[in-house]
Protein backbone atom coordinates (compact mmCIF):
# COMPACT_ATOMS: atom_id res chain seq x y z
CA UNK A 1 0.00 0.00 0.00
CA UNK A 2 1.29 3.62 -1.13
CA UNK A 3 1.29 6.13 1.42
CA UNK A 4 -1.93 9.09 1.27
CA UNK A 5 -0.35 12.36 0.49
CA UNK A 6 -1.82 15.92 0.35
CA UNK A 7 -2.68 18.02 -2.39
CA UNK A 8 -1.18 20.71 -4.46
CA UNK A 9 -1.31 23.32 -1.95
CA UNK A 10 2.23 23.98 -0.69
CA UNK A 11 0.63 24.52 2.59
CA UNK A 12 -0.88 20.93 2.76
CA UNK A 13 2.63 19.31 1.09
CA UNK A 14 4.85 17.85 3.60
CA UNK A 15 8.30 18.02 3.91
CA UNK A 16 10.28 15.13 1.88
CA UNK A 17 7.43 13.23 2.03
CA UNK A 18 8.89 10.20 -0.32
CA UNK A 19 11.83 9.95 2.52
CA UNK A 20 8.99 9.65 5.24
CA UNK A 21 7.55 7.18 3.13
CA UNK A 22 10.23 5.10 3.07
CA UNK A 23 11.14 5.46 6.37
CA UNK A 24 7.75 4.30 7.43
CA UNK A 25 6.05 2.78 4.94
CA UNK A 26 6.36 -0.82 7.21
CA UNK A 27 5.51 0.49 10.64
CA UNK A 28 3.29 -1.02 12.65
CA UNK A 29 2.00 1.72 14.28
CA UNK A 30 -0.15 4.11 12.50
CA UNK A 31 1.16 7.76 11.84
CA UNK A 32 -1.02 10.64 11.08
CA UNK A 33 0.67 14.40 9.93
CA UNK A 34 -1.16 17.10 10.35
CA UNK A 35 -1.02 20.90 9.27
CA UNK A 36 -1.34 23.73 11.70
CA UNK A 37 -4.97 23.89 10.52
CA UNK A 38 -5.68 19.90 11.11
CA UNK A 39 -6.00 19.16 7.70
CA UNK A 40 -4.40 15.71 7.01
CA UNK A 41 -1.10 15.59 4.96
CA UNK A 42 0.39 12.12 5.64
CA UNK A 43 -1.47 9.06 6.50
CA UNK A 44 0.63 5.88 6.76
CA UNK A 45 -0.97 2.69 5.91
CA UNK A 46 -0.90 1.45 9.32
CA UNK A 47 -3.39 4.49 10.05
CA UNK A 48 -5.37 4.16 7.47
CA UNK A 49 -6.24 0.68 7.95
CA UNK A 50 -7.03 1.04 11.36
CA UNK A 51 -9.12 4.46 11.04
CA UNK A 52 -10.13 4.68 7.16
CA UNK A 53 -11.54 7.86 7.13
CA UNK A 54 -7.82 9.16 7.23
CA UNK A 55 -7.59 10.98 3.88
CA UNK A 56 -4.89 13.49 2.75
CA UNK A 57 -6.67 17.04 2.75
CA UNK A 58 -9.74 16.36 4.94
CA UNK A 59 -10.02 17.62 8.50
CA UNK A 60 -8.39 15.19 10.83
CA UNK A 61 -12.04 13.57 12.46
CA UNK A 62 -12.70 14.75 15.54
CA UNK A 63 -11.98 11.30 17.23
CA UNK A 64 -8.81 11.65 17.34
CA UNK A 65 -9.07 15.03 18.66
CA UNK A 66 -6.30 14.64 21.90
CA UNK A 67 -4.18 16.93 23.92
CA UNK A 68 -0.77 16.69 22.12
CA UNK A 69 0.74 17.42 26.10
CA UNK A 70 -0.84 14.48 27.56
CA UNK A 71 1.91 11.83 26.38
CA UNK A 72 -0.32 8.79 27.67
CA UNK A 73 -2.73 10.07 24.86
CA UNK A 74 -6.36 8.13 25.35
CA UNK A 75 -8.40 5.08 24.27
CA UNK A 76 -11.26 5.86 21.72
CA UNK A 77 -13.44 3.31 19.82
CA UNK A 78 -14.09 3.32 16.07
CA UNK A 79 -15.46 0.63 14.22
CA UNK A 80 -15.62 -1.91 17.03
CA UNK A 81 -11.96 -1.69 18.23
CA UNK A 82 -10.58 0.52 20.98
CA UNK A 83 -7.70 2.72 19.65
CA UNK A 84 -4.74 4.41 21.72
CA UNK A 85 -4.11 7.72 20.18
CA UNK A 86 -1.53 10.27 21.34
CA UNK A 87 -0.13 13.32 19.56
CA UNK A 88 2.95 15.42 19.14
CA UNK A 89 3.74 18.43 18.35
CA UNK A 90 6.73 19.01 15.86
CA UNK A 91 7.09 22.84 15.15
CA UNK A 92 5.48 25.47 13.11
CA UNK A 93 2.24 24.20 14.26
CA UNK A 94 2.28 20.77 12.54
CA UNK A 95 1.33 17.23 14.67
CA UNK A 96 2.08 14.08 14.32
CA UNK A 97 -0.66 11.75 15.64
CA UNK A 98 0.22 7.57 16.92
CA UNK A 99 -2.47 5.17 16.42
CA UNK A 100 -1.95 1.57 18.00
CA UNK A 101 -4.61 -1.02 18.37
CA UNK A 102 -5.35 -2.22 21.71
CA UNK A 103 -5.34 -5.48 22.54
CA UNK A 104 -8.86 -6.73 23.46
CA UNK A 105 -9.12 -7.29 26.78
CA UNK A 106 -10.18 -10.97 28.00
CA UNK A 107 -13.48 -10.91 29.89
CA UNK A 108 -13.23 -10.96 33.59
CA UNK A 109 -15.23 -13.82 33.85
CA UNK A 110 -12.95 -15.47 31.33
CA UNK A 111 -9.46 -14.78 32.45
CA UNK A 112 -11.01 -15.86 35.77
CA UNK A 113 -11.82 -19.37 34.63
CA UNK A 114 -8.78 -19.54 33.38
CA UNK A 115 -6.90 -18.98 36.65
CA UNK A 116 -9.03 -21.26 38.24
CA UNK A 117 -7.69 -24.27 36.02
CA UNK A 118 -4.65 -23.28 35.76
CA UNK A 119 -4.31 -23.28 39.79
CA UNK A 120 -6.14 -26.70 39.97
CA UNK A 121 -3.58 -28.13 37.32
CA UNK A 122 -0.47 -26.46 38.79
CA UNK A 123 -1.04 -26.38 42.40
CA UNK A 124 -2.45 -30.21 42.66
CA UNK A 125 0.47 -31.45 40.52
CA UNK A 126 3.37 -32.32 43.54
CA UNK A 127 3.44 -32.93 47.06
CA UNK A 128 6.34 -30.83 47.97
CA UNK A 129 6.25 -27.77 49.55
CA UNK A 130 8.82 -25.59 47.56
CA UNK A 131 7.06 -26.71 44.11
CA UNK A 132 3.82 -25.56 45.37
CA UNK A 133 5.21 -22.45 46.36
CA UNK A 134 7.08 -22.56 43.10
CA UNK A 135 3.78 -23.11 41.34
CA UNK A 136 1.89 -20.28 43.57
CA UNK A 137 4.10 -17.66 42.43
CA UNK A 138 4.29 -18.46 39.09
CA UNK A 139 0.56 -18.08 38.83
CA UNK A 140 0.51 -14.83 40.82
CA UNK A 141 2.89 -13.63 37.73
CA UNK A 142 0.51 -15.13 35.19
CA UNK A 143 -2.28 -13.54 36.40
CA UNK A 144 -2.15 -10.95 38.76
CA UNK A 145 1.44 -9.16 39.23
CA UNK A 146 4.62 -8.27 38.23
CA UNK A 147 6.23 -9.96 41.01
CA UNK A 148 4.93 -12.33 43.23
CA UNK A 149 6.80 -14.06 46.58
CA UNK A 150 5.93 -16.55 48.90
CA UNK A 151 7.43 -16.30 52.05
CA UNK A 152 7.17 -19.17 54.40
CA UNK A 153 7.16 -19.66 58.30
CA UNK A 154 10.10 -19.26 60.37
CA UNK A 155 11.94 -22.44 61.29
CA UNK A 156 13.21 -22.67 64.42
CA UNK A 157 16.49 -21.51 63.93
CA UNK A 158 14.49 -18.14 62.80
CA UNK A 159 15.43 -18.19 59.07
CA UNK A 160 12.57 -17.79 56.66
CA UNK A 161 12.48 -18.95 53.26
CA UNK A 162 10.98 -17.64 50.46
CA UNK A 163 10.29 -18.53 46.85
CA UNK A 164 9.89 -15.64 44.24
CA UNK A 165 8.56 -15.25 40.25
CA UNK A 166 9.34 -12.19 38.27
CA UNK A 167 7.14 -11.79 34.78
CA UNK A 168 9.66 -12.55 32.15
CA UNK A 169 12.21 -14.16 34.03
CA UNK A 170 13.43 -17.76 33.25
CA UNK A 171 11.93 -19.02 36.20
CA UNK A 172 11.37 -18.97 40.56
CA UNK A 173 14.43 -18.33 42.78
CA UNK A 174 14.82 -19.08 45.62
CA UNK A 175 16.66 -18.08 49.14
CA UNK A 176 16.29 -17.99 53.04
CA UNK A 177 16.69 -14.52 55.30
CA UNK A 178 16.82 -14.30 58.64
CA UNK A 179 13.10 -14.03 60.19
CA UNK A 180 13.91 -10.33 61.48
CA UNK A 181 15.03 -9.10 57.91
CA UNK A 182 11.58 -10.81 57.00
CA UNK A 183 9.41 -8.62 59.09
CA UNK A 184 10.29 -5.75 57.12
CA UNK A 185 8.08 -6.81 54.66
CA UNK A 186 5.03 -4.49 55.13
CA UNK A 187 2.20 -6.50 56.87
CA UNK A 188 4.20 -9.99 56.60
CA UNK A 189 3.68 -10.41 60.42
CA UNK A 190 0.24 -10.09 60.51
CA UNK A 191 -0.04 -12.01 57.50
CA UNK A 192 1.48 -14.80 58.87
CA UNK A 193 -0.05 -15.21 62.17
CA UNK A 194 -3.18 -15.30 59.59
CA UNK A 195 -3.98 -11.56 60.29
CA UNK A 196 -4.40 -8.88 57.54
CA UNK A 197 -5.23 -5.11 57.57
CA UNK A 198 -8.44 -4.97 55.24
CA UNK A 199 -10.26 -7.84 52.69
CA UNK A 200 -7.52 -7.04 50.18
CA UNK A 201 -4.41 -7.27 52.06
CA UNK A 202 -2.93 -3.80 50.74
CA UNK A 203 0.52 -2.62 52.00
CA UNK A 204 2.03 0.54 50.83
CA UNK A 205 4.57 -0.11 48.65
CA UNK A 206 7.21 2.87 50.26
CA UNK A 207 8.24 0.41 52.98
CA UNK A 208 8.98 -2.33 50.74
CA UNK A 209 12.70 -3.72 51.25
CA UNK A 210 15.39 -3.79 48.93
CA UNK A 211 15.73 -7.35 49.27
CA UNK A 212 12.35 -8.66 48.86
CA UNK A 213 12.64 -8.01 44.80
CA UNK A 214 15.48 -8.37 41.62
CA UNK A 215 18.15 -5.70 41.40
CA UNK A 216 16.28 -3.90 38.42
CA UNK A 217 12.78 -4.51 39.47
CA UNK A 218 12.49 -1.15 39.19
CA UNK A 219 9.77 1.29 42.01
CA UNK A 220 7.25 -0.91 43.20
CA UNK A 221 3.78 1.03 42.68
CA UNK A 222 1.11 -1.53 43.77
CA UNK A 223 1.98 -4.22 46.75
CA UNK A 224 -0.48 -6.72 48.39
CA UNK A 225 -0.07 -8.97 51.23
CA UNK A 226 -1.90 -11.69 52.09
CA UNK A 227 -1.89 -15.24 54.11
CA UNK A 228 -1.91 -18.72 52.69
CA UNK A 229 -4.36 -20.12 54.83
CA UNK A 230 -3.22 -23.70 55.99
CA UNK A 231 -3.54 -26.19 58.62
CA UNK A 232 -4.69 -24.13 61.81
CA UNK A 233 -2.20 -21.93 61.33
CA UNK A 234 -1.09 -20.23 58.27
CA UNK A 235 1.02 -22.02 55.71
CA UNK A 236 2.93 -18.86 55.12
CA UNK A 237 2.41 -15.74 53.40
CA UNK A 238 2.43 -14.15 49.41
CA UNK A 239 3.28 -10.91 48.44
CA UNK A 240 2.19 -9.74 45.10
CA UNK A 241 3.85 -6.57 43.73
CA UNK A 242 3.29 -4.35 40.48
CA UNK A 243 6.00 -1.95 38.82
CA UNK A 244 5.06 1.91 39.29
CA UNK A 245 2.98 2.78 36.29
CA UNK A 246 0.78 0.05 36.34
CA UNK A 247 -3.20 0.43 37.25
CA UNK A 248 -3.74 -0.66 41.26
CA UNK A 249 -5.58 -3.59 41.79
CA UNK A 250 -9.00 -4.08 41.25
CA UNK A 251 -11.16 -5.73 43.02
CA UNK A 252 -11.73 -8.44 40.61
CA UNK A 253 -7.59 -8.79 41.16
CA UNK A 254 -8.32 -8.86 44.84
CA UNK A 255 -11.06 -11.19 44.77
CA UNK A 256 -8.13 -13.47 42.57
CA UNK A 257 -5.47 -12.72 44.84
CA UNK A 258 -7.81 -14.13 47.83
CA UNK A 259 -8.91 -17.26 46.07
CA UNK A 260 -4.77 -17.58 44.62
CA UNK A 261 -3.96 -17.23 48.69
CA UNK A 262 -6.34 -19.76 49.70
CA UNK A 263 -5.39 -22.31 47.30
CA UNK A 264 -1.78 -22.39 47.92
CA UNK A 265 -1.78 -22.06 51.24
CA UNK A 266 -3.97 -25.55 51.18
CA UNK A 267 -1.95 -26.99 48.45
CA UNK A 268 1.61 -25.71 50.85
CA UNK A 269 0.00 -27.36 53.79
CA UNK A 270 -1.29 -30.21 52.43
CA UNK A 271 2.65 -30.96 51.42
CA UNK A 272 3.93 -29.90 54.27
CA UNK A 273 1.70 -32.76 56.06
CA UNK A 274 2.79 -35.43 53.68
CA UNK A 275 6.48 -34.67 54.02
CA UNK A 276 6.13 -34.91 57.62
CA UNK A 277 4.25 -37.51 57.50
CA UNK A 278 6.87 -39.36 55.22
CA UNK A 279 10.00 -38.56 57.31
CA UNK A 280 7.83 -39.99 60.55
CA UNK A 281 7.33 -43.32 58.25
CA UNK A 282 10.23 -43.55 57.06
CA UNK A 283 11.53 -43.75 60.54
CA UNK A 284 9.45 -46.02 61.87
CA UNK A 285 9.47 -48.32 58.75
CA UNK A 286 13.54 -48.27 58.94
CA UNK A 287 13.72 -51.04 61.33
CA UNK A 288 11.63 -53.19 59.93
CA UNK A 289 12.98 -53.57 56.98
CA UNK A 290 15.91 -55.91 56.17
CA UNK A 291 19.40 -55.80 57.83
CA UNK A 292 22.80 -55.10 55.66
CA UNK A 293 23.86 -59.24 56.32
CA UNK A 294 27.25 -58.83 58.19
CA UNK A 295 30.82 -60.17 57.01
CA UNK A 296 31.34 -63.30 59.21
CA UNK A 297 34.57 -64.75 59.77
CA UNK A 298 34.57 -68.68 57.68
CA UNK A 299 30.89 -68.19 56.01
CA UNK A 300 29.23 -65.94 53.30
CA UNK A 301 25.52 -64.68 53.61
CA UNK A 302 23.05 -63.55 51.09
CA UNK A 303 19.09 -62.64 51.09
CA UNK A 304 16.23 -61.02 49.35
CA UNK A 305 13.13 -59.88 50.44
CA UNK A 306 10.43 -59.00 48.47
CA UNK A 307 7.00 -57.67 50.24
CA UNK A 308 3.45 -58.63 48.72
CA UNK A 309 2.29 -56.15 46.21
CA UNK A 310 -0.21 -54.47 48.28
CA UNK A 311 2.12 -54.04 51.34
CA UNK A 312 5.06 -52.09 49.62
CA UNK A 313 8.21 -52.32 50.91
CA UNK A 314 7.64 -54.06 54.57
CA UNK A 315 5.01 -56.92 55.09
CA UNK A 316 4.93 -60.45 57.17
CA UNK A 317 8.44 -61.78 56.20
CA UNK A 318 11.65 -61.26 57.66
CA UNK A 319 15.31 -62.30 58.35
CA UNK A 320 18.02 -60.88 60.95
CA UNK A 321 21.37 -61.44 61.68
CA UNK A 322 22.75 -61.29 65.76
CA UNK A 323 26.28 -60.59 65.92
CA UNK A 324 27.48 -62.45 69.46
CA UNK A 325 29.12 -59.37 71.97
CA UNK A 326 31.93 -59.85 74.30
CA UNK A 327 31.27 -60.29 77.59
CA UNK A 328 32.39 -56.42 78.98
CA UNK A 329 34.61 -58.42 82.27
CA UNK A 330 36.33 -61.28 80.42
CA UNK A 331 35.94 -60.13 76.92
CA UNK A 332 35.11 -63.54 75.94
CA UNK A 333 32.21 -64.48 72.97
CA UNK A 334 30.08 -66.62 75.23
CA UNK A 335 27.29 -67.67 72.07
CA UNK A 336 27.96 -67.83 68.13
CA UNK A 337 25.88 -65.79 65.49
CA UNK A 338 22.19 -66.33 65.42
CA UNK A 339 20.84 -66.33 61.64
CA UNK A 340 16.57 -65.98 61.27
CA UNK A 341 13.95 -66.17 59.18
CA UNK A 342 10.35 -66.07 59.66
CA UNK A 343 6.72 -65.22 58.50
CA UNK A 344 3.89 -63.36 60.94
CA UNK A 345 0.14 -64.07 60.46
CA UNK A 346 -0.86 -61.48 57.90
CA UNK A 347 0.51 -58.97 55.57
CA UNK A 348 1.34 -55.43 54.89
CA UNK A 349 2.43 -52.72 57.94
CA UNK A 350 0.59 -54.75 60.86
CA UNK A 351 2.11 -58.33 59.92
CA UNK A 352 5.65 -55.80 59.37
CA UNK A 353 5.11 -53.94 62.88
CA UNK A 354 4.78 -58.26 64.88
CA UNK A 355 7.82 -59.29 62.71
CA UNK A 356 9.99 -56.15 63.81
CA UNK A 357 8.45 -56.94 67.73
CA UNK A 358 9.89 -60.64 67.31
CA UNK A 359 13.37 -59.78 66.05
CA UNK A 360 13.28 -56.55 68.96
CA UNK A 361 12.29 -59.58 71.29
CA UNK A 362 15.00 -62.33 70.25
CA UNK A 363 17.56 -59.20 70.47
CA UNK A 364 16.50 -59.00 74.19
CA UNK A 365 16.09 -62.99 74.98
CA UNK A 366 20.06 -63.18 73.38
CA UNK A 367 21.37 -61.46 76.68
CA UNK A 368 19.97 -63.95 78.41
CA UNK A 369 19.95 -67.29 76.13
CA UNK A 370 21.41 -68.29 73.23
CA UNK A 371 20.87 -71.88 72.65
CA UNK A 372 18.09 -71.60 69.48
CA UNK A 373 15.41 -74.10 71.18
CA UNK A 374 15.43 -72.34 74.87
CA UNK A 375 14.98 -68.69 72.57
CA UNK A 376 11.74 -70.52 70.60
CA UNK A 377 10.42 -71.70 73.82
CA UNK A 378 10.87 -67.92 75.55
CA UNK A 379 9.42 -66.06 72.73
CA UNK A 380 6.36 -68.19 72.39
CA UNK A 381 5.56 -67.32 75.71
CA UNK A 382 5.75 -63.44 74.74
CA UNK A 383 3.74 -63.85 71.64
CA UNK A 384 1.17 -65.70 74.23
CA UNK A 385 1.34 -62.70 76.62
CA UNK A 386 0.78 -59.81 73.45
CA UNK A 387 -2.29 -58.09 73.67
CA UNK A 388 -2.30 -57.91 70.19
CA UNK A 389 -4.59 -60.47 68.77
CA UNK A 390 -3.53 -63.98 66.42
CA UNK A 391 0.53 -62.99 66.95
CA UNK A 392 1.07 -66.36 65.17
CA UNK A 393 4.77 -66.37 63.72
CA UNK A 394 6.71 -69.45 62.08
CA UNK A 395 10.43 -68.99 62.76
CA UNK A 396 13.48 -70.62 61.82
CA UNK A 397 16.79 -69.99 63.54
CA UNK A 398 20.36 -71.28 62.89
CA UNK A 399 23.53 -70.68 65.28
CA UNK A 400 26.46 -70.67 63.05
CA UNK A 401 29.84 -72.42 64.74
CA UNK A 402 33.25 -72.59 62.71
CA UNK A 403 34.78 -76.17 62.74
CA UNK A 404 37.83 -77.38 61.31
CA UNK A 405 38.35 -77.71 58.44
CA UNK A 406 36.34 -74.75 57.13
CA UNK A 407 33.23 -76.66 57.63
CA UNK A 408 30.55 -74.50 59.45
CA UNK A 409 28.26 -76.48 62.21
CA UNK A 410 24.47 -74.85 62.09
CA UNK A 411 22.39 -75.30 65.05
CA UNK A 412 18.88 -75.70 63.60
CA UNK A 413 15.55 -75.20 65.83
CA UNK A 414 12.07 -74.97 63.44
CA UNK A 415 8.96 -73.62 64.83
CA UNK A 416 6.34 -74.76 62.63
CA UNK A 417 8.19 -73.17 59.25
CA UNK A 418 9.02 -74.91 55.99
CA UNK A 419 12.59 -77.14 56.80
CA UNK A 420 15.84 -75.52 54.78
CA UNK A 421 17.51 -76.75 52.00
CA UNK A 422 21.08 -77.91 51.72
CA UNK A 423 22.88 -77.91 48.44
CA UNK A 424 25.65 -80.02 48.56
CA UNK A 425 29.22 -79.65 46.78
CA UNK A 426 28.24 -82.50 44.08
CA UNK A 427 25.10 -80.93 43.66
CA UNK A 428 22.15 -82.77 45.71
CA UNK A 429 19.99 -81.09 47.71
CA UNK A 430 18.65 -82.12 50.98
CA UNK A 431 15.77 -81.41 53.07
CA UNK A 432 17.13 -81.05 56.91
CA UNK A 433 14.43 -83.25 58.94
CA UNK A 434 14.32 -80.51 61.51
CA UNK A 435 10.57 -79.03 63.11
CA UNK A 436 8.50 -77.86 65.49
CA UNK A 437 5.06 -75.87 66.38
CA UNK A 438 3.81 -72.65 65.32
CA UNK A 439 4.47 -70.02 67.74
CA UNK A 440 1.81 -67.93 69.84
CA UNK A 441 -0.91 -70.63 69.53
CA UNK A 442 -0.27 -73.56 72.20
CA UNK A 443 1.12 -72.69 75.71
CA UNK A 444 3.73 -75.38 75.35
CA UNK A 445 5.39 -76.25 71.90
CA UNK A 446 7.34 -79.34 70.81
CA UNK A 447 10.74 -78.92 69.62
CA UNK A 448 13.19 -81.40 67.64
CA UNK A 449 16.25 -79.37 66.90
CA UNK A 450 19.43 -80.70 64.63
CA UNK A 451 22.62 -79.66 63.79
CA UNK A 452 24.06 -79.43 60.34
CA UNK A 453 27.68 -79.60 59.07
CA UNK A 454 28.63 -77.68 56.15
CA UNK A 455 31.69 -78.36 54.07
CA UNK A 456 33.21 -75.57 52.14
CA UNK A 457 31.22 -74.41 49.31
CA UNK A 458 27.84 -76.51 50.76
CA UNK A 459 24.89 -73.93 51.19
CA UNK A 460 22.33 -74.09 53.70
CA UNK A 461 19.08 -72.28 52.52
CA UNK A 462 16.28 -70.39 54.93
CA UNK A 463 13.19 -69.68 52.65
CA UNK A 464 9.86 -68.62 53.86
CA UNK A 465 6.56 -70.39 52.14
CA UNK A 466 5.89 -67.57 49.99
CA UNK A 467 8.42 -69.04 47.90
CA UNK A 468 6.89 -72.62 47.47
CA UNK A 469 3.39 -71.41 47.63
CA UNK A 470 3.43 -69.07 45.12
CA UNK A 471 1.01 -69.99 42.06
CA UNK A 472 1.79 -68.94 38.61
CA UNK A 473 3.41 -70.85 35.71
CA UNK A 474 1.88 -71.45 32.56
CA UNK A 475 -2.21 -72.04 33.45
CA UNK A 476 -1.22 -69.03 36.41
CA UNK A 477 -2.79 -71.54 38.87
CA UNK A 478 0.20 -73.98 39.48
CA UNK A 479 2.12 -73.49 42.99
CA UNK A 480 5.78 -73.80 42.92
CA UNK A 481 6.44 -76.15 45.48
CA UNK A 482 9.09 -77.58 47.31
CA UNK A 483 10.29 -80.25 44.75
CA UNK A 484 10.92 -77.51 41.77
CA UNK A 485 12.59 -75.16 44.56
CA UNK A 486 14.84 -77.79 45.37
CA UNK A 487 15.44 -78.63 41.17
CA UNK A 488 16.15 -74.78 41.15
CA UNK A 489 18.39 -75.24 43.72
CA UNK A 490 20.31 -77.94 42.39
CA UNK A 491 21.26 -75.73 38.94
CA UNK A 492 23.26 -73.28 41.35
CA UNK A 493 26.12 -75.73 42.47
CA UNK A 494 29.22 -73.70 42.66
CA UNK A 495 27.37 -69.95 42.68
CA UNK A 496 28.31 -67.73 44.12
CA UNK A 497 25.42 -67.31 47.58
CA UNK A 498 24.71 -63.64 46.48
CA UNK A 499 24.17 -64.67 42.67
CA UNK A 500 22.55 -67.93 44.02
CA UNK A 501 19.59 -66.38 45.53
CA UNK A 502 19.47 -63.69 42.88
CA UNK A 503 18.36 -66.55 40.53
CA UNK A 504 15.92 -68.35 43.11
CA UNK A 505 14.16 -64.72 43.10
CA UNK A 506 14.21 -64.26 39.81
CA UNK A 507 12.89 -67.95 39.12
CA UNK A 508 10.29 -67.03 41.55
CA UNK A 509 9.40 -63.89 40.08
CA UNK A 510 8.96 -65.28 36.60
CA UNK A 511 6.81 -67.72 37.83
CA UNK A 512 4.33 -65.53 38.91
CA UNK A 513 4.56 -63.49 35.44
CA UNK A 514 2.73 -60.73 37.92
CA UNK A 515 0.00 -61.85 38.90
CA UNK A 516 -0.85 -61.96 43.13
CA UNK A 517 2.11 -62.80 45.05
CA UNK A 518 2.77 -63.16 48.93
CA UNK A 519 5.54 -62.36 51.26
CA UNK A 520 8.68 -63.88 50.14
CA UNK A 521 12.21 -64.09 52.04
CA UNK A 522 15.32 -66.10 51.48
CA UNK A 523 18.60 -66.38 52.98
CA UNK A 524 21.62 -68.64 52.27
CA UNK A 525 24.74 -69.33 53.92
CA UNK A 526 27.42 -70.72 52.51
CA UNK A 527 30.42 -72.20 54.25
CA UNK A 528 33.77 -71.72 53.06
CA UNK A 529 36.75 -68.64 53.67
CA UNK A 530 37.25 -68.00 49.91
CA UNK A 531 36.17 -64.67 48.81
CA UNK A 532 33.27 -65.66 46.41
CA UNK A 533 30.00 -64.59 47.96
Amino acid sequence: MKWATGSADPRHRAASPDLMAALLERGGEGVVLCDADGVVTLANPAAIRLVPRLEPGLPLPALLDVVPSAPEGRTVTYGGREIRVRAEELGEGRTAWYLTAETPREPQQTLRTKFLLEAARRLSASLNPHRCARAATELGTDFLCDAAIVLLPPTARRRTEWVRAVSGSSGPDEGVVPAAAAAEVPGLTDALAGLREDAAGRQDPAGTPDWLLPEGFGPVGHLLVLPLPGNAVPAGAIVLARRAGRPPFGEDDQVMACDLATRAGAAISAASLFREQSTVNAILTGDLLPPDLPEIEGMRLAGRLRASQQAGAIGGDFYDVYLPEAAPESGIVHRPPLVILGDVCGKGARAAVLAGQVRHSLRTLLLLESRPERLLELLNRSLLASPSPNSYVTLILAALRSAPGDHVLVDLAVAGHPPPLVLRRDGTVEEVAVRGSLLGALKKISLWPVTLDLAPGEVCLLYSDGITEAFGGPSGREMFGEERLKRALATCAGMPVDALVERLEQLSTEWLRGGQQDDRALLAVRAGRGTSR
